[in-house]
């Protein structure tokens, strides 16, 4: 959908004559009282649940937890996915063509941060004729927007379902991608951002990002019980060279995948959105100030392996809703997976959500 109005960006730039790529599952009911906005993290998109058609492995990213009879029932909600203004999966990023000058924005595409994507967002509901979402919900990167959502548009949720995510992110976490970010920015073949007019893409650069990202989403011991020590030819090469452990190799594949479909600006775009979100800076560091105006009755859930966002940064969550006094509960899934945990299959998490859109439904028919 395109968007003639410019956005106001929280940089003071503006986004004009942009385009918003978005899905749908299930069917909006008569009170457009249904609808259920699903929140996408770093490197995935609008497509949530399903396959394309023809294309057996383009499976949505959350499938095992939307669609008919799944805990998020598309049965009983309309869920929508949105990718976000400086994605590289349809909507508009740095890959598109600038108005202003007629080429391909690069590294002049504007900084964007999580409130802008939550305006955008909003917008789309105006234009879908959605006053009323029944629910917002995301994960990690997700879980900041749904949050971000119930301080910004509070009249506009009822709840607000917040998972594996942050208040903000550790000087660690920024470390985390500031590392990643000059992994690409230095590759030879990055040329300041502008590499579409080289026609170049620096996929070392996108491979080395990808695998130090990937180490921060799995637990140790999840590492461990997957690879362990196990060598790739069953003992030492010594060699300093090539690939001697399975969990080399392993990191070697995720990067190589993730360089061929993923957009280097766009990588930088959306982890310093990451690192920006800190909704509790505009009020003095009081992260309960920040939820002052929430009306959202909120879910946060953790899960006790995640190291990138550790249980305790929910629980700081938590404390700032119950010292502002919104309705909250809060779930600790004791899960192997680390950061992982909120995308995979886990009975408990899956039950816990279950039961909760179970009760959002109820709310929505009554």
């Amino acid at each position: 959908m395109r968007f003639a109005a410019p956005l106001p960006l929280a940089s003071g730039a503006r986004l004009a004559d942009y385009a918003l790529v978005y899905e749908t599952y299930g069917t909006l009911n008569a009170a457009r009282s249904n609808a259920v906005l699903v929140c996408h993290a770093l490197n995935a998109s609008h497509h949530v649940a399903g396959t394309h058609a023809g294309q057996p492995k383009s499976e949505g990213w959350w499938d095992n937890l939307i669609g008919p009879g799944k805990p998020l029932d598309t049965d009983r909600f309309f869920v929508i996915g949105v990718n976000n203004p400086g994605s590289c999966f349809g909507s508009t990023g740095p890959m598109h063509v600038d108005p202003a000058t007629g080429r391909p924005y690069g590294a002049d595409f504007p900084v964007v941060t999580v409130e802008d994507w939550v305006d955008a967002q909003a917008r789309l509901l105006d234009a879908l004729g959605i006053d009323r979402l029944a629910a917002v919900i995301g994960g990690s990167l997700g879980g900041m927007q749904a949050l971000s959502w119930a301080m910004r548009h509070p009249a506009r949720l009822a709840h607000c379902l917040a998972i594996a995510t942050a208040p903000n992110l550790s000087a660690q976490n920024i470390a985390f991608n500031e590392v990643a970010r000059r992994a690409i920015t230095t590759d030879p073949e990055f040329h300041g951002g502008h590499y579409y007019a080289h026609a170049t893409v620096p996929r070392r650069g996108l491979r080395v990002a990808r695998m130090l990202g990937h180490i921060t989403y799995l637990s140790d011991d999840a590492m461990d019980a997957k690879f362990g020590r196990a060598y790739v030819d069953g003992a030492p090469a010594y060699s300093t060279q090539r690939i001697e452990f399975e969990i080399e190799s392993y990191l070697r594949y995720q990067g190589d995948k993730f360089s061929e479909y993923f957009d280097a600006n766009t990588y930088l775009l959306i982890t310093r959105a990451l690192d920006y979100f800190d909704p509790a800076r505009a009020h003095g560091g009081d992260l309960a100030a920040a939820f002052a105006a929430a009306t959202a009755k909120f879910q946060l859930v953790s899960f006790t392996t995640d190291w990138r966002f550790s249980p305790a940064r929910s629980r700081e969550i938590v404390k700032a809703l119950v010292d502002a006094k919104r309705d909250v509960s809060y779930a600790e899934i004791a899960a192997p997976h680390g950061h992982d945990a909120f995308l995979l299959d886990d009975a408990r998490y899956h039950a816990l959500l279950r039961a909760r859109f179970g009760q959002i439904a109820k709310e929505v028919s009554a």
